[in-house]
Protein backbone atom coordinates (compact mmCIF):
# COMPACT_ATOMS: atom_id res chain seq x y z
CA UNK A 1 0.00 0.00 0.00
CA UNK A 2 1.91 3.12 -1.30
CA UNK A 3 -1.06 5.72 1.13
CA UNK A 4 -4.40 4.72 2.34
CA UNK A 5 -6.04 6.92 0.23
CA UNK A 6 -5.24 4.98 -2.55
CA UNK A 7 -5.97 1.97 -0.90
CA UNK A 8 -4.35 -1.45 -2.14
CA UNK A 9 -3.23 0.38 -5.81
CA UNK A 10 0.62 -0.50 -6.50
CA UNK A 11 2.58 1.32 -9.03
CA UNK A 12 0.02 4.28 -8.65
CA UNK A 13 -0.74 6.54 -11.54
CA UNK A 14 -1.48 10.12 -10.40
CA UNK A 15 -2.48 12.09 -13.34
CA UNK A 16 -2.69 15.65 -13.81
CA UNK A 17 -5.58 18.10 -13.91
CA UNK A 18 -3.80 21.21 -15.89
CA UNK A 19 -6.31 23.98 -15.15
CA UNK A 20 -6.08 26.83 -17.95
CA UNK A 21 -4.19 30.47 -16.47
CA UNK A 22 -5.61 32.32 -13.35
CA UNK A 23 -6.80 35.80 -12.96
CA UNK A 24 -3.72 38.10 -12.74
CA UNK A 25 -1.36 35.57 -15.66
CA UNK A 26 -0.71 36.82 -19.01
CA UNK A 27 -2.67 33.79 -20.61
CA UNK A 28 -5.62 34.29 -18.59
CA UNK A 29 -8.75 34.21 -21.13
CA UNK A 30 -10.51 36.98 -19.04
CA UNK A 31 -13.56 36.21 -21.85
CA UNK A 32 -14.01 32.80 -20.94
CA UNK A 33 -13.29 33.74 -17.10
CA UNK A 34 -13.88 31.18 -14.05
CA UNK A 35 -16.46 29.42 -16.29
CA UNK A 36 -14.76 28.21 -18.95
CA UNK A 37 -11.90 27.62 -16.46
CA UNK A 38 -14.24 24.99 -14.71
CA UNK A 39 -15.87 23.31 -17.89
CA UNK A 40 -12.05 22.46 -19.13
CA UNK A 41 -11.22 20.71 -16.23
CA UNK A 42 -14.06 19.13 -15.83
CA UNK A 43 -13.64 18.18 -19.43
CA UNK A 44 -10.50 16.74 -18.79
CA UNK A 45 -11.29 14.84 -15.65
CA UNK A 46 -14.15 12.89 -17.27
CA UNK A 47 -11.95 11.87 -19.90
CA UNK A 48 -8.85 10.53 -17.40
CA UNK A 49 -11.33 8.75 -14.79
CA UNK A 50 -13.34 7.27 -17.53
CA UNK A 51 -9.64 5.87 -18.40
CA UNK A 52 -8.81 4.39 -15.15
CA UNK A 53 -6.61 6.67 -13.34
CA UNK A 54 -5.73 6.22 -9.91
CA UNK A 55 -5.89 10.05 -8.49
CA UNK A 56 -5.99 13.42 -10.32
CA UNK A 57 -3.41 16.41 -9.25
CA UNK A 58 -4.37 20.17 -9.84
CA UNK A 59 -2.36 21.92 -10.93
CA UNK A 60 -1.71 25.30 -12.77
CA UNK A 61 0.92 25.34 -15.21
CA UNK A 62 -0.63 27.79 -17.61
CA UNK A 63 0.63 30.31 -15.07
CA UNK A 64 3.49 31.27 -17.16
CA UNK A 65 5.89 32.78 -16.27
CA UNK A 66 5.48 31.06 -13.16
CA UNK A 67 5.60 32.76 -9.52
CA UNK A 68 7.40 32.05 -6.85
CA UNK A 69 5.07 33.68 -4.14
CA UNK A 70 0.92 33.54 -5.19
CA UNK A 71 -1.03 36.45 -5.76
CA UNK A 72 -4.51 36.24 -3.43
CA UNK A 73 -6.35 36.34 -6.58
CA UNK A 74 -4.88 33.07 -8.15
CA UNK A 75 -5.00 31.14 -5.09
CA UNK A 76 -9.02 32.28 -4.91
CA UNK A 77 -9.43 30.94 -8.57
CA UNK A 78 -7.82 28.07 -8.04
CA UNK A 79 -9.65 27.26 -5.29
CA UNK A 80 -12.79 28.28 -6.62
CA UNK A 81 -11.81 25.86 -9.85
CA UNK A 82 -11.23 23.04 -7.51
CA UNK A 83 -14.07 23.12 -5.65
CA UNK A 84 -16.14 23.15 -8.39
CA UNK A 85 -14.90 20.16 -9.67
CA UNK A 86 -15.10 18.46 -6.54
CA UNK A 87 -18.56 16.67 -7.14
CA UNK A 88 -17.38 15.29 -10.16
CA UNK A 89 -14.31 13.62 -8.73
CA UNK A 90 -14.47 9.97 -8.26
CA UNK A 91 -10.63 9.07 -7.27
CA UNK A 92 -8.38 10.68 -4.74
CA UNK A 93 -7.17 14.34 -5.44
CA UNK A 94 -4.20 16.58 -4.31
CA UNK A 95 -2.90 20.14 -5.45
CA UNK A 96 -0.06 22.08 -6.68
CA UNK A 97 0.17 25.77 -6.89
CA UNK A 98 3.52 26.23 -9.01
CA UNK A 99 5.80 27.34 -7.29
CA UNK A 100 4.46 28.48 -3.79
CA UNK A 101 4.37 25.80 -1.38
CA UNK A 102 2.61 27.58 1.41
CA UNK A 103 -0.52 28.43 -1.22
CA UNK A 104 -0.16 24.88 -2.10
CA UNK A 105 -1.30 23.96 1.51
CA UNK A 106 -3.45 26.84 1.90
CA UNK A 107 -5.54 25.36 -1.01
CA UNK A 108 -5.08 21.33 -0.03
CA UNK A 109 -6.88 22.45 3.60
CA UNK A 110 -9.44 24.86 1.87
CA UNK A 111 -10.78 21.78 -0.85
CA UNK A 112 -9.78 19.23 1.87
CA UNK A 113 -6.87 17.85 -0.79
CA UNK A 114 -5.13 14.33 0.56
CA UNK A 115 -1.59 15.82 -0.54
CA UNK A 116 0.21 18.87 -1.95
CA UNK A 117 3.39 18.29 -4.49
CA UNK A 118 5.78 20.98 -4.24
CA UNK A 119 9.30 21.57 -4.25
CA UNK A 120 9.78 22.54 -0.38
CA UNK A 121 13.60 22.05 0.09
CA UNK A 122 16.97 22.81 -2.09
CA UNK A 123 18.16 26.33 -3.67
CA UNK A 124 17.53 26.35 -7.43
CA UNK A 125 18.86 28.37 -9.88
CA UNK A 126 15.93 28.76 -12.02
CA UNK A 127 14.28 30.60 -15.08
CA UNK A 128 11.88 32.46 -12.20
CA UNK A 129 15.48 33.55 -10.41
CA UNK A 130 16.98 32.37 -7.23
CA UNK A 131 14.83 30.01 -5.71
CA UNK A 132 14.86 28.68 -1.94
CA UNK A 133 12.02 27.20 -0.64
CA UNK A 134 11.52 27.13 3.24
CA UNK A 135 10.37 23.70 4.16
CA UNK A 136 9.42 24.42 8.09
CA UNK A 137 6.81 27.21 7.26
CA UNK A 138 4.18 24.51 4.94
CA UNK A 139 4.83 21.97 7.19
CA UNK A 140 4.19 23.64 10.56
CA UNK A 141 1.27 25.39 9.03
CA UNK A 142 -0.73 22.37 8.17
CA UNK A 143 -0.12 21.39 11.84
CA UNK A 144 -1.24 24.56 12.82
CA UNK A 145 -4.45 24.45 10.58
CA UNK A 146 -5.01 20.25 11.87
CA UNK A 147 -4.02 18.52 8.82
CA UNK A 148 -1.41 16.23 9.92
CA UNK A 149 -3.01 13.38 7.65
CA UNK A 150 -1.80 15.68 4.62
CA UNK A 151 0.95 14.27 2.50
CA UNK A 152 3.92 16.21 0.69
CA UNK A 153 5.20 15.15 -2.28
CA UNK A 154 8.81 16.55 -2.77
CA UNK A 155 9.97 17.28 -6.03
CA UNK A 156 14.19 17.52 -5.10
CA UNK A 157 14.97 18.23 -8.33
CA UNK A 158 13.12 21.20 -10.04
CA UNK A 159 12.15 21.54 -13.54
CA UNK A 160 13.00 24.59 -15.06
CA UNK A 161 15.91 24.64 -12.48
CA UNK A 162 19.71 23.50 -11.80
CA UNK A 163 20.44 22.67 -8.41
CA UNK A 164 22.88 24.89 -6.36
CA UNK A 165 23.42 21.61 -4.22
CA UNK A 166 26.12 19.64 -5.24
CA UNK A 167 25.48 16.73 -3.05
CA UNK A 168 24.33 13.40 -4.94
CA UNK A 169 20.64 13.51 -5.15
CA UNK A 170 19.88 10.31 -3.51
CA UNK A 171 21.66 12.50 -0.39
CA UNK A 172 19.30 14.61 -1.07
CA UNK A 173 16.27 12.24 -1.40
CA UNK A 174 17.32 10.84 2.06
CA UNK A 175 18.07 14.43 3.74
CA UNK A 176 14.43 15.49 2.56
CA UNK A 177 13.04 12.72 4.21
CA UNK A 178 15.58 13.14 7.24
CA UNK A 179 15.41 16.69 7.95
CA UNK A 180 11.94 17.90 6.41
CA UNK A 181 9.49 14.64 6.43
CA UNK A 182 8.63 14.47 3.14
CA UNK A 183 6.29 11.80 2.62
CA UNK A 184 6.93 11.04 -1.14
CA UNK A 185 9.71 11.80 -3.29
CA UNK A 186 9.23 12.99 -6.50
CA UNK A 187 11.96 12.89 -9.21
CA UNK A 188 11.93 14.95 -12.55
CA UNK A 189 13.27 15.68 -15.63
CA UNK A 190 14.63 19.24 -16.72
CA UNK A 191 11.56 20.42 -18.02
CA UNK A 192 7.52 19.19 -17.97
CA UNK A 193 7.50 16.80 -20.16
CA UNK A 194 10.21 15.05 -20.35
CA UNK A 195 11.08 12.11 -18.34
CA UNK A 196 13.25 11.68 -15.30
CA UNK A 197 17.24 10.52 -15.88
CA UNK A 198 17.24 6.64 -15.21
CA UNK A 199 20.09 6.57 -13.52
CA UNK A 200 18.68 8.87 -10.93
CA UNK A 201 15.25 7.72 -10.78
CA UNK A 202 17.01 4.31 -9.55
CA UNK A 203 19.55 5.69 -7.18
CA UNK A 204 17.10 7.58 -5.43
CA UNK A 205 14.84 4.37 -5.35
CA UNK A 206 17.58 2.29 -4.22
CA UNK A 207 18.56 4.72 -1.13
CA UNK A 208 15.48 5.78 -0.05
CA UNK A 209 14.31 2.15 0.26
CA UNK A 210 11.09 1.54 2.04
CA UNK A 211 11.14 5.16 3.90
CA UNK A 212 8.50 6.78 1.58
CA UNK A 213 7.67 5.95 -2.09
CA UNK A 214 9.37 7.25 -5.04
CA UNK A 215 7.67 8.48 -7.96
CA UNK A 216 8.90 9.58 -11.33
CA UNK A 217 7.48 13.59 -12.02
CA UNK A 218 7.94 13.89 -15.34
CA UNK A 219 8.26 12.67 -18.71
CA UNK A 220 6.62 8.98 -18.32
CA UNK A 221 4.77 7.69 -21.38
CA UNK A 222 3.31 4.46 -22.61
CA UNK A 223 6.63 3.31 -23.97
CA UNK A 224 8.64 4.02 -20.99
CA UNK A 225 6.36 3.06 -18.24
CA UNK A 226 7.53 -0.45 -17.92
CA UNK A 227 10.96 0.47 -16.82
CA UNK A 228 9.67 3.38 -14.68
CA UNK A 229 7.28 0.98 -12.91
CA UNK A 230 10.25 -1.67 -12.44
CA UNK A 231 11.80 1.19 -10.01
CA UNK A 232 9.42 3.27 -8.83
CA UNK A 233 6.11 2.95 -6.66
CA UNK A 234 4.34 4.87 -8.96
CA UNK A 235 4.01 7.95 -11.87
CA UNK A 236 2.28 11.32 -12.44
CA UNK A 237 1.54 11.89 -15.63
CA UNK A 238 0.67 14.74 -17.66
CA UNK A 239 1.77 15.77 -21.03
CA UNK A 240 1.59 12.39 -22.15
CA UNK A 241 -2.38 12.20 -21.39
CA UNK A 242 -2.54 15.31 -24.02
CA UNK A 243 -3.81 15.23 -27.71
CA UNK A 244 -0.25 14.67 -29.09
CA UNK A 245 1.62 14.17 -26.34
CA UNK A 246 1.35 18.77 -25.81
CA UNK A 247 1.62 19.81 -22.35
CA UNK A 248 -0.92 22.77 -23.27
CA UNK A 249 -3.49 20.62 -24.86
CA UNK A 250 -6.97 18.84 -23.54
CA UNK A 251 -6.42 15.52 -22.40
CA UNK A 252 -7.10 12.49 -25.19
CA UNK A 253 -9.51 9.49 -23.36
CA UNK A 254 -7.46 7.40 -26.13
CA UNK A 255 -4.28 7.92 -25.09
CA UNK A 256 -5.29 7.54 -20.98
CA UNK A 257 -6.86 4.44 -21.80
CA UNK A 258 -3.79 2.85 -23.78
CA UNK A 259 -1.12 4.18 -20.86
CA UNK A 260 -3.55 2.42 -18.09
CA UNK A 261 -4.31 -0.62 -19.87
CA UNK A 262 -0.35 -0.45 -20.22
CA UNK A 263 0.05 -0.02 -16.63
CA UNK A 264 -2.58 -2.31 -15.44
CA UNK A 265 -0.40 -5.65 -17.00
CA UNK A 266 2.28 -4.49 -14.54
CA UNK A 267 0.31 -4.67 -11.18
Amino acid sequence: MIFDFLGDKKRAVVSMCHMGALPGSPLYDSDGGINKLIDDALSDIHKLQDGGVDAIMFGNENDRPYLLEATPESIAAYTAVVQACKPELKVPFGVNYLWDPTASIAIAVATQAKWVREIFTGVFASDMGVWAPNAARPARMKRDLDRRDLKLFFNINAEFAHSLDQRPIELRAKSAIFSSLADAILVSGPITGQPADASDLRKVAEAVGEMVPVFANTGVNVDNVTDVMSVASGCIIGSHFKVDGDTWNAVDADRVKRFMDKVNTLR
